[in-house]
């Protein structure tokens, strides 16, 4: 609760008082141009870094890997895009440590640790699991149709989804 409180009423009255007092420093325009570039480099930047990490996605997944990593790496990106568009230097300041690659890589390896986030992979390499039968996928036994066959065509075999279930009378 209290970190609700502090994002939404504490960090913009941060960002109000730390704009007026460099607005007062260097001046109203100024200041208006620093907070514009900002957004401008920080949309560049994030075209950038969003393709490279796609990129590595798809190569994963191409491998047969679950791109986990580029997943955390997709909603740094995606988290600090969206504070380089909100006017202010604080946010600024977070969004571009989530857009530079190795302070990004470092903060998630950071929060990975403490145990913000999260990441678990389960592949087996019998193909035992949940969703499969001795070596047969879950849904192989249904017909399916040629546009299913495209989109499965990049499938990744041996993954396991974990999961809680409740019957229900």
């Amino acid at each position: 609760m209290r970190m609700l409180f502090f994002l939404f009423i504490g960090l913009p009255i941060i960002e109000m008082w730390l704009l007026i007092k460099v607005g007062g420093l260097i001046g109203a325009l100024p200041t208006i141009a620093m907070v514009a570039a900002t957004a401008i480099i920080g949309a560049a930047l994030l075209k950038r870094q969003g393709i490279d990490t796609l990129t590595r996605a798809q190569q994963r997944m191409n491998s047969g890997q679950l791109p986990a990593t580029e997943i955390l790496e997709g909603l740094m990106l995606a988290v600090g895009g969206a504070l380089l568009l909100t006017p202010g230097f604080v946010t600024d300041t977070i969004g571009f440590v989530c857009l530079i690659a190795p302070l990004r890589q470092a903060l998630i390896a950071i929060m990975i640790r403490r145990g913000v986030m999260q990441v678990q992979m389960n592949q087996f390499g019998s193909g035992a699991g949940p969703f499969t039968d001795g070596g047969t996928h879950f849904g192989a036994g249904r017909p399916r149709s040629s546009d299913e066959d495209s989109l499965n065509s990049h499938k990744v075999d041996n993954v396991t989804i974990e999961g809680e279930y409740k019957k229900e009378e």
